[in-house]
């Protein structure tokens, strides 16, 4: 007899989701600032820019930070409280504010310019991400967690009451059963 041995092998490849940023940070705390572009062909060699911008309530736009095949932090009121939190692929290109205050509060812009490299021609491909950003000075009550907090205490009694009611439902079925075996014995 002669086996033959098939071996079914797949191929793993990452997945990229693009996923919104928190808008809301606590004063003192680090704050990541998400942005993700992702590129529906890794195979495809590309050049990245990546510009971050800031812009207080009825100001104008600051450039803190830049990566053009190294990381750059601009002369802005984030100097040294910049980090960079990209990923290697240059799909999540997202940064970090340490130490964030009130005055960070304002909107933030993430542009991404992909410059891929065809053989024949480069097309260029730009996307913004804006990211509206409101500090406060201590965080408040997580939503989520109060609600779940509620219904487990809810599912709690109704489930206690439930028990109750069976017991007194079988304690009378085994009390009636009980009588008829003594009125027939």
């Amino acid at each position: 007899h002669r086996k033959t041995h098939i071996f079914d092998v797949g191929i793993c490849s990452s997945v990229c989701v693009e996923v919104p940023s928190e808008t809301e940070a606590v004063q003192g705390s680090r704050m990541k600032l998400m942005c993700i572009s992702c590129m529906k062909r890794e195979e495809v060699l590309a050049n990245t820019i990546v510009k971050w911008f800031y812009k207080p309530e009825g100001g104008q736009d600051v450039a803190i930070y830049e990566f053009n095949n190294e990381k750059r932090e601009l002369e802005s009121p984030f100097q040294g409280r910049l980090e960079w939190n990209g990923s290697a692929d240059m799909q999540d290109v997202s940064i970090s504010v340490l130490n964030i205050s009130m005055n960070d509060s304002g909107i933030y812009t993430c542009n991404v310019t992909r410059e891929f490299l065809f053989e024949t021609h480069r097309p260029i491909f730009t996307s913004s991400t804006l990211i509206h950003l409101t500090v406060l000075k201590e965080a408040g009550r997580d939503l989520t967690a109060l609600i779940s907090a509620i219904m487990m205490y809810i599912l709690l009694v109704f489930l206690t009451l439930w028990l109750l009611i069976e017991m007194i439902y079988c304690y009378r079925k085994v009390s009636k059963a009980e009588e008829a075996a003594q009125e027939n014995a």
